[in-house]
């Protein structure tokens, strides 16, 4: 008799977990401000989030910042995040972000961090006494009725605008008699070569056409390229500087002055020629200068130096590059930004940098700045000394002495 077996098997299953929701989206509820750290001392930047439930990254100008120990301090207290860099030095200016994320989603905020450098050169921050130096000043050379000044650059760069605030400093009150041509104009407002005295003083300014680069040019199919001459020419400005141009000659870029011009100043006297070369460069355009014009630049200023002639580099705009002197003018010495453009001006003209000075010019507002006043100022004294020098080496009594 055979048996019988039965089985029996129950399954049973847990109850499912409960899903763990997800963590809210980040959001910045404080973000960072600029930064403003003197040298050699701690910066932090500092701001608030919704949540501290992320993954923070931080970044400096774009890219991940590489953390030095000692150096970089990150924290993150509640919903608090902070960033503090030790003992700054001008390496450390630069734009700094935080980027927060969870799988909700993620924020970020971004400061620049402006390093205030030890002060390299210094400043007189009072107008008065240079001001009464200018308005006393004597030329060394009797022979010379005054001091000529030849503001020449790019197209743009602001050198109506320079005679302008000289010419605004002198009388007191906003001076517009050297008309000046829109920031978006690509070619050249001034036309002629334009005589500017300054109010009784014996100093005469002198505008010309700005530079530009040439273009090539193709007259045709099968034909040869050709270049198109743009802006002032370089054999006008060096004829200018050896006294060939009068006032008012109007310019012909692709004619440049010859001995045949009837206009031409075949003898010229000391009083005729200029006695200090001003470049005038846009610090916000450096960067971004044509070869060809920093060719003709160079140019200019191998002439000039063949003629003995003082050169000087009035550095236009420094408002544009750094928000420290955009705040405050006084601590243009101190700017990393400045700096560079300085020096970075001087590599590509070849121009020592105690012979650059950065200025601003009065372009918006009616109301007198006084420390505006002071860098022009400052740059102007070293022209009027600079040329000063040039035409007492011509003097009766250097000569005599000699």
């Amino acid at each position: 008799m055979g048996g019988s077996s039965s089985s029996s098997a129950s399954c049973s299953s847990s109850p499912p977990r409960p899903s763990t929701p997800p963590p809210s989206k980040p959001d910045i509820v404080s973000v960072f401000a600029d930064k403003q750290v003197k040298e050699g001392q701690d910066g932090t930047l500092s701001c608030e989030a919704s949540t501290g439930d992320v993954t923070v990254k931080w970044e400096k100008n774009g890219r991940s910042l590489e953390c030095v120990m000692d150096k970089h301090i990150k924290r993150q207290i509640g919903k608090t995040f902070s960033l503090t860099i030790k003992d700054t030095t001008k390496e450390d200016e630069g734009n700094y972000t935080i980027n927060l994320s969870n799988r909700s989603g993620s924020a970020s905020c971004s400061a620049m961090v402006i390093v205030e450098l030890n002060e390299w050169r210094t400043v007189q921050w009072k107008p008065d006494p240079m001001l009464e130096t200018l308005k006393t000043f004597k030329v060394s050379n009797s022979e010379v009725k005054e001091l000529r000044f030849l503001l020449n650059g790019p197209v743009g760069a602001g050198k109506s605008s320079i005679i302008n605030t000289i010419k605004t400093i002198f009388q007191g009150y906003q001076s517009i008699n050297c008309l000046v041509a829109s920031e978006l104009g690509s070619t050249s407002f001034t036309t002629k070569y334009q005589k500017f005295p300054v109010e009784s003083r014996p100093f005469a300014l002198y505008d010309v056409m700005g530079l530009e680069n040439d273009q090539v040019k193709n007259a045709g199919q099968g034909t040869e390229e050709f270049k198109l001459l743009k802006g002032v020419h370089s054999d006008d400005i060096i004829n200018a500087l050896k006294g060939h141009i009068p006032n008012d000659y109007e310019f012909k870029p692709e004619q440049p002055m010859s001995e045949d011009n009837r206009y031409y100043i075949s003898d010229p006297t000391l009083n005729d020629k200029i006695h200090c070369l001003v470049s005038v460069i846009a610090a916000d355009k450096i960067t971004f200068m044509d070869n060809d014009v920093i060719q003709k630049i160079k140019t200019i200023r191998a002439e000039a130096s063949k003629l003995g002639i003082p050169q000087l580099v009035f550095l236009t705009r420094v408002d544009q590059v750094c928000k420290m002197t955009q705040t405050d003018l006084t601590k243009i010495y101190k700017s990393k930004k400045i700096k560079e453009k300085m020096e970075q001006c001087s590599m590509k003209l070849g121009v020592p940098v105690n012979c650059i000075f950065p200025v601003m010019n009065y372009h918006s507002g009616s109301n007198i700045n006084e420390k505006l006043n002071c860098l022009m100022l400052e740059a102007f004294t070293q022209a009027a000394y600079s040329a000063n020098d040039y035409v007492k080496k011509f003097s009766h009594n250097e000569r005599d002495a000699e």
